[in-house]
């Protein structure tokens, strides 16, 4: 569904670009989760994939169309749903619907109305003004008008920003029946925990390259599997402490041996030392256990920062 080639895009003046030499590629029917910090180029990215900013080197195609040529063919088969609020807040929920299906020019306008309002679950609210709506409906609002010209490939930024756990639960299993109905998906958020339960495919950008991109599966096993972590029975002594020296990266806190990039040829020489040296083992980790200390591992940011 997306081809991106050697992309590269530099804002003017900036110091540097804020994406270098990308190359990506989402299949069709995919859901996409995109992590990065704050700057790491994940809305110039989407910008650049929605036609509103053109890549100073690079290709980009959707659908095999490039872009910029086959830009209104691309737009017809997708819709951005923006992290800011995209409609009239004077208006009401079905008002705004029904302008931005006008937009569209489709026949069957009241049927896609009708279809976003139920997917939604805002047929209650079609008479409510948008501005009286809690967050979690907002959100929502701007979800159903994406909807609208029923995209093919859907664009989220940010989408459950500021919602309460119950309407974030009610966005994300949205999202799933979306994406099983057939709809490609590439997803950006802030909360990790959405990626995990959401995305088939995930990946990290920072400062412009993509760190990382797997299942979370693949990321966590081979990615995280470098890391061991030993908790031990006792704090080494000082001649024990010598002999742990000739274990590369390591470091040593108490009782809790840290070992990064630990490969399994020294995976195992850690463990004969340890045993040579009467070193009691309580725990071991190897690897990492969830989205967030690989980021941070890839990374070494906070995901706001």
């Amino acid at each position: 569904m997306i081809q991106i080639e050697g992309l590269s895009y530099r804002y003017p003046g900036a110091e540097r670009a804020a994406i270098q030499g990308l190359s990506l590629q989402l299949r069709q029917g995919s859901l996409f989760g995109l992590l990065g910090p704050n700057g790491s180029g994940k809305t110039t990215l989407i910008s650049i994939l929605t036609g509103l900013l053109q890549p100073s080197t690079g290709s980009v195609a959707i659908d095999g169309k490039l872009l910029p040529a086959g830009l209104s063919e691309s737009q017809r088969l997708s819709a951005l749903v923006p992290q800011e609020y995209a409609f009239y807040p004077r208006l009401t929920v079905m008002e705004n619907l029904g302008f931005f299906a006008a937009l569209l020019a489709a026949p069957d306008g009241p049927v896609r109305i009708a279809e976003a309002l139920s997917v939604t679950g805002l047929e209650a609210f079609a008479s409510s003004r948008a501005e009286h709506l809690s967050g979690g409906l907002k959100r929502r609002l701007n979800l159903a008008i994406g909807l609208l010209n029923r995209p093919r490939l859907l664009f989220l930024d940010e989408p459950t920003v500021g919602m309460d756990p119950q309407s974030r639960r009610f966005i994300l299993d949205t999202i799933k029946r979306i994406n099983r109905a057939g709809t490609t998906v590439l997803y950006t958020s802030h909360y990790m925990e959405e990626v995990e339960d959401l995305c088939d495919e995930i990946g990290v950008l920072d400062e412009g390259r993509l760190l990382a991109r797997g299942s979370l599966a693949d990321l966590l096993g081979e990615r995280g599997g470098r890391r061991l972590v030993v908790t031990l029975r006792d704090t080494p002594s000082s001649d024990q402490s010598r002999a742990l020296d000739a274990i590369p990266g390591h470091a040593v806190a108490g009782s809790e041996l840290t070992v990064e990039d630990c490969g399994e040829r020294e995976l195992q020489r850690v463990i004969d030392l340890l045993a040579s040296q009467g070193l009691g083992v309580s725990r071991v980790r190897y690897g990492h256990g969830n989205l967030e200390e690989l980021f941070l591992h890839l990374t070494g940011r906070q995901l706001r920062d």
